[in-house]
Protein backbone atom coordinates (compact mmCIF):
# COMPACT_ATOMS: atom_id res chain seq x y z
CA UNK A 1 0.00 0.00 0.00
CA UNK A 2 1.12 3.62 -1.59
CA UNK A 3 1.47 6.13 2.46
CA UNK A 4 -0.52 8.79 0.85
CA UNK A 5 1.26 12.69 0.84
CA UNK A 6 0.34 15.93 2.07
CA UNK A 7 2.88 18.06 0.68
CA UNK A 8 2.72 21.96 1.20
CA UNK A 9 4.34 24.18 -1.33
CA UNK A 10 4.90 27.91 0.75
CA UNK A 11 6.60 29.19 -1.98
CA UNK A 12 8.19 32.90 -1.42
CA UNK A 13 5.68 33.35 1.66
CA UNK A 14 7.12 32.87 5.50
CA UNK A 15 9.36 34.56 8.02
CA UNK A 16 10.53 33.89 11.57
CA UNK A 17 6.69 34.30 12.76
CA UNK A 18 5.20 32.01 10.32
CA UNK A 19 6.94 28.86 11.95
CA UNK A 20 3.94 29.00 14.19
CA UNK A 21 1.70 27.89 11.62
CA UNK A 22 3.91 24.54 11.28
CA UNK A 23 3.87 24.05 15.00
CA UNK A 24 0.22 24.54 14.50
CA UNK A 25 -0.37 22.11 12.31
CA UNK A 26 2.24 19.48 13.89
CA UNK A 27 -0.13 19.89 17.07
CA UNK A 28 -3.40 19.54 14.70
CA UNK A 29 -2.07 15.94 13.77
CA UNK A 30 0.04 13.95 16.19
CA UNK A 31 -0.38 10.81 14.45
CA UNK A 32 -2.09 10.95 11.03
CA UNK A 33 -2.80 8.42 8.89
CA UNK A 34 -0.97 10.08 5.91
CA UNK A 35 2.41 11.66 5.68
CA UNK A 36 2.75 15.40 6.22
CA UNK A 37 5.51 17.59 4.80
CA UNK A 38 6.05 21.66 4.78
CA UNK A 39 8.60 23.04 2.64
CA UNK A 40 9.18 26.48 3.71
CA UNK A 41 11.98 29.22 2.18
CA UNK A 42 14.87 27.65 2.69
CA UNK A 43 15.35 30.48 5.51
CA UNK A 44 12.72 28.76 7.54
CA UNK A 45 14.37 25.45 6.96
CA UNK A 46 16.36 24.63 9.62
CA UNK A 47 14.18 26.20 12.15
CA UNK A 48 11.03 24.14 10.85
CA UNK A 49 13.18 21.31 11.25
CA UNK A 50 13.80 21.56 14.70
CA UNK A 51 10.72 22.56 15.76
CA UNK A 52 8.82 19.15 13.97
CA UNK A 53 11.98 16.77 15.19
CA UNK A 54 9.79 13.78 16.53
CA UNK A 55 6.69 14.61 15.37
CA UNK A 56 4.75 13.53 12.43
CA UNK A 57 4.97 16.93 10.29
CA UNK A 58 8.44 16.61 7.84
CA UNK A 59 10.20 19.81 6.08
CA UNK A 60 11.38 19.77 3.05
CA UNK A 61 12.84 22.28 0.14
CA UNK A 62 11.57 24.31 -2.85
CA UNK A 63 14.46 23.50 -5.34
CA UNK A 64 18.50 22.63 -4.82
CA UNK A 65 20.91 23.40 -6.83
CA UNK A 66 22.89 20.19 -8.90
CA UNK A 67 26.24 20.18 -7.70
CA UNK A 68 27.24 19.75 -4.46
CA UNK A 69 29.06 22.20 -3.54
CA UNK A 70 31.55 24.73 -6.13
CA UNK A 71 31.20 28.28 -7.07
CA UNK A 72 27.72 28.85 -7.28
CA UNK A 73 26.66 32.33 -5.01
CA UNK A 74 23.15 32.40 -4.46
CA UNK A 75 22.60 28.34 -4.41
CA UNK A 76 22.07 25.82 -2.45
CA UNK A 77 23.01 22.39 -2.62
CA UNK A 78 21.11 19.16 -1.70
CA UNK A 79 23.62 18.40 1.01
CA UNK A 80 23.06 21.85 2.35
CA UNK A 81 19.58 20.81 2.20
CA UNK A 82 19.91 17.78 4.16
CA UNK A 83 22.23 18.96 7.25
CA UNK A 84 19.51 21.81 7.65
CA UNK A 85 17.29 19.31 8.30
CA UNK A 86 15.31 18.84 5.06
CA UNK A 87 14.07 15.14 4.04
CA UNK A 88 12.30 16.29 0.85
CA UNK A 89 13.02 18.53 -2.24
CA UNK A 90 10.31 19.87 -4.75
CA UNK A 91 12.18 19.80 -8.66
CA UNK A 92 10.74 20.94 -11.76
CA UNK A 93 7.50 22.50 -10.31
CA UNK A 94 6.12 25.22 -13.31
CA UNK A 95 7.21 28.48 -11.87
CA UNK A 96 10.90 27.33 -11.61
CA UNK A 97 10.56 26.16 -15.03
CA UNK A 98 9.03 29.53 -16.27
CA UNK A 99 10.72 32.06 -13.96
CA UNK A 100 13.96 30.44 -14.12
CA UNK A 101 13.96 28.82 -17.52
CA UNK A 102 14.88 25.10 -15.84
CA UNK A 103 14.80 22.47 -18.85
CA UNK A 104 14.06 18.84 -18.47
CA UNK A 105 17.75 18.29 -18.41
CA UNK A 106 18.32 20.32 -15.74
CA UNK A 107 15.62 19.06 -13.50
CA UNK A 108 17.02 15.54 -14.04
CA UNK A 109 20.67 16.86 -12.74
CA UNK A 110 19.32 18.11 -9.82
CA UNK A 111 17.09 15.01 -9.38
CA UNK A 112 19.96 12.98 -9.86
CA UNK A 113 22.00 15.49 -6.94
CA UNK A 114 18.75 14.54 -4.64
CA UNK A 115 18.92 11.29 -4.42
CA UNK A 116 22.54 10.94 -4.49
CA UNK A 117 22.41 13.76 -1.17
CA UNK A 118 19.13 10.84 0.60
CA UNK A 119 16.69 13.19 -0.15
CA UNK A 120 13.02 12.31 -1.13
CA UNK A 121 12.65 13.92 -4.18
CA UNK A 122 9.48 15.52 -5.57
CA UNK A 123 9.41 15.88 -9.58
CA UNK A 124 6.35 18.13 -10.80
CA UNK A 125 4.96 17.98 -14.24
CA UNK A 126 2.32 19.34 -16.20
CA UNK A 127 1.05 20.85 -19.25
CA UNK A 128 -0.02 24.05 -20.00
CA UNK A 129 -3.42 25.52 -21.22
CA UNK A 130 -2.45 25.85 -24.65
CA UNK A 131 -0.98 22.13 -24.66
CA UNK A 132 -4.16 21.00 -22.88
CA UNK A 133 -6.48 22.38 -25.41
CA UNK A 134 -4.24 21.27 -28.26
CA UNK A 135 -4.39 17.59 -26.68
CA UNK A 136 -0.89 17.56 -25.91
CA UNK A 137 -1.09 17.08 -22.23
CA UNK A 138 -0.02 12.97 -22.75
CA UNK A 139 2.62 13.81 -24.26
CA UNK A 140 4.24 16.66 -22.82
CA UNK A 141 3.86 14.39 -19.43
CA UNK A 142 5.53 11.60 -20.88
CA UNK A 143 8.26 13.65 -22.46
CA UNK A 144 8.67 15.31 -18.97
CA UNK A 145 8.81 12.18 -17.05
CA UNK A 146 11.18 10.56 -19.87
CA UNK A 147 13.84 13.63 -19.90
CA UNK A 148 14.08 15.01 -15.78
CA UNK A 149 14.06 11.29 -14.59
CA UNK A 150 17.35 10.15 -14.23
CA UNK A 151 17.77 6.32 -14.97
CA UNK A 152 19.14 5.19 -11.24
CA UNK A 153 15.39 6.50 -9.83
CA UNK A 154 14.66 2.69 -10.33
CA UNK A 155 16.94 2.15 -7.22
CA UNK A 156 15.37 5.28 -4.71
CA UNK A 157 12.02 6.19 -3.46
CA UNK A 158 10.25 9.31 -5.88
CA UNK A 159 7.37 11.07 -5.36
CA UNK A 160 5.71 11.96 -8.61
CA UNK A 161 3.50 15.55 -8.89
CA UNK A 162 0.98 15.97 -11.95
CA UNK A 163 0.30 20.25 -11.68
CA UNK A 164 -1.28 21.32 -14.69
CA UNK A 165 -0.26 24.91 -15.21
CA UNK A 166 -3.47 26.45 -16.15
CA UNK A 167 -4.81 24.95 -12.81
CA UNK A 168 -2.29 26.55 -10.52
CA UNK A 169 -3.49 29.46 -8.28
CA UNK A 170 -6.31 29.83 -11.00
CA UNK A 171 -9.23 28.70 -8.50
CA UNK A 172 -9.69 25.54 -11.78
CA UNK A 173 -9.36 22.47 -11.74
CA UNK A 174 -9.71 19.33 -13.98
CA UNK A 175 -12.53 16.79 -12.86
CA UNK A 176 -12.12 13.41 -10.80
CA UNK A 177 -12.18 11.85 -13.97
CA UNK A 178 -9.20 13.95 -15.99
CA UNK A 179 -7.27 13.71 -12.97
CA UNK A 180 -7.37 10.35 -12.52
CA UNK A 181 -6.74 9.46 -16.28
CA UNK A 182 -3.65 11.53 -16.42
CA UNK A 183 -2.64 10.13 -12.94
CA UNK A 184 -2.89 6.77 -14.73
CA UNK A 185 -0.70 7.70 -17.54
CA UNK A 186 1.79 8.63 -15.76
CA UNK A 187 1.97 5.46 -13.37
CA UNK A 188 2.36 3.82 -17.18
CA UNK A 189 4.98 5.33 -18.22
CA UNK A 190 7.05 4.51 -15.43
CA UNK A 191 5.67 1.02 -15.36
CA UNK A 192 6.73 0.84 -18.80
CA UNK A 193 10.62 2.46 -17.94
CA UNK A 194 10.90 1.38 -14.08
CA UNK A 195 8.72 -1.98 -13.64
CA UNK A 196 5.89 -2.63 -11.84
CA UNK A 197 6.56 -3.09 -8.69
CA UNK A 198 8.22 0.55 -8.92
CA UNK A 199 5.40 2.16 -10.77
CA UNK A 200 3.24 0.91 -7.92
CA UNK A 201 5.23 1.86 -4.76
CA UNK A 202 5.07 5.38 -6.76
CA UNK A 203 3.46 8.26 -4.99
CA UNK A 204 1.43 10.37 -7.70
CA UNK A 205 0.15 14.03 -5.81
CA UNK A 206 -1.95 16.50 -7.52
CA UNK A 207 -1.43 19.79 -7.41
CA UNK A 208 -3.38 22.92 -8.84
CA UNK A 209 -6.10 24.62 -6.61
CA UNK A 210 -6.17 21.98 -4.44
CA UNK A 211 -8.86 23.86 -1.30
CA UNK A 212 -10.69 22.15 1.20
CA UNK A 213 -13.80 21.85 -0.68
CA UNK A 214 -12.73 20.18 -3.81
CA UNK A 215 -10.17 17.85 -1.48
CA UNK A 216 -12.45 14.87 -0.64
CA UNK A 217 -13.40 14.47 -4.67
CA UNK A 218 -9.62 14.66 -6.15
CA UNK A 219 -8.60 12.29 -3.24
CA UNK A 220 -11.48 9.67 -4.27
CA UNK A 221 -9.86 9.17 -7.91
CA UNK A 222 -8.03 6.23 -8.83
CA UNK A 223 -3.66 6.56 -8.88
CA UNK A 224 -4.51 9.94 -6.51
CA UNK A 225 -2.23 9.96 -3.64
CA UNK A 226 -1.97 12.89 -2.10
CA UNK A 227 -1.54 16.72 -3.18
CA UNK A 228 0.97 19.36 -3.52
CA UNK A 229 -1.15 21.68 -1.88
CA UNK A 230 0.58 25.75 -2.73
CA UNK A 231 -1.09 28.45 -0.88
CA UNK A 232 -3.93 26.59 1.20
CA UNK A 233 -1.08 25.35 2.71
CA UNK A 234 0.37 28.60 4.47
CA UNK A 235 -2.03 28.25 7.68
CA UNK A 236 -3.09 25.21 9.73
CA UNK A 237 -6.63 26.17 9.61
CA UNK A 238 -7.10 25.97 5.64
CA UNK A 239 -4.26 22.70 5.25
CA UNK A 240 -6.12 20.65 8.12
CA UNK A 241 -9.35 19.91 6.09
CA UNK A 242 -7.71 19.00 3.28
CA UNK A 243 -5.25 16.68 5.11
CA UNK A 244 -8.06 16.04 7.24
CA UNK A 245 -10.11 14.34 3.78
CA UNK A 246 -6.49 12.76 2.43
CA UNK A 247 -6.34 10.74 5.76
CA UNK A 248 -9.87 9.95 5.82
CA UNK A 249 -9.16 8.39 1.72
CA UNK A 250 -6.79 6.19 3.08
Amino acid sequence: MRRRLAAGNWKMHGLADSLAAIADLSAAHPDPACDIVICPPATLIHRAADLVLGRAVSIGAQDCHAEDAGAHTGDISAPMLRDAGATTVILGHSERRADHGETDAAIRAKTHAALRAGLLPILCVGETLAQREAGETLGILSTQLALSLPDEARDHAIVIAYEPVWAIGSGLTPDPDQISAVHAHIRAEMSARFGTEMAGATRILYGGSVKPANAASIFAAPDVDGALVGGASLREPDFSPIIAALCASC
